[in-house]
């Protein structure tokens, strides 16, 4: 299964892609996609930290997502990818003008035949008011470009709001 889960920050998005993984049996990966760049982001990586199962493994990949995926997907095992969002902020922030074009064609072209399970999270940003500047704006049409893309290869689609899921695909 391939599952999308959006929604806002604090919305449930990633205690609920946790729980799902638990269920679906089997060893569990964890790709995360953050960076501790600052004190504010270190705490965000360390407080999911502490209530992510000691059992998961954990792979930190910021930009390379296709080839981390390709590197530990199995018929066995389910795949969280926490978040699908900070991988983006990354390639637009990075210093290579081709890496967003690239590696996004690369994980849409590695997911239709991953095997096992796969659960992205993602923020789900076009629900506000158009961004003020050019690189939000940028950001902002990149990721619903994104997730609409990501949504129409997954068999599952889930939206979170004050921690409830709403089923949008299924």
């Amino acid at each position: 299964m391939k599952a999308l889960i959006l929604g806002g920050m604090r919305s449930g998005k990633s205690r609920y892609a946790a729980t799902l993984a638990q269920t679906l049996g089997g060893p569990v990966s964890l790709i995360a996609t953050g960076a501790a760049l600052d004190e504010e982001m270190a705490a965000r990586i360390e407080a999911h930290r502490a209530i992510r199962p000691a059992a998961w493994a954990l792979i930190e990949e910021p930009t390379r997502l296709a080839a981390a995926l390709a590197a530990t997907a199995a018929p066995d095992r389910v795949i969280v990818i926490d978040c699908l969002t900070l991988w983006l902020t990354n390639l637009l922030c990075g210093d290579d003008p081709g890496a967003l074009r690239r590696e996004s064609r690369n994980l849409l072209d590695t997911l239709p035949a991953l095997p096992g399970h796969c659960l992205m999270v993602a923020n789900e940003v076009g629900l506000g008011i158009i961004p003020a500047n050019a690189l939000a704006r940028r950001f902002a049409d990149a990721a619903g470009a994104m997730h609409q893309e990501i949504a129409g290869l997954c068999d599952r689609v889930v939206f979170m709001a004050a921690g409830l899921p709403l089923e949008l695909k299924t």
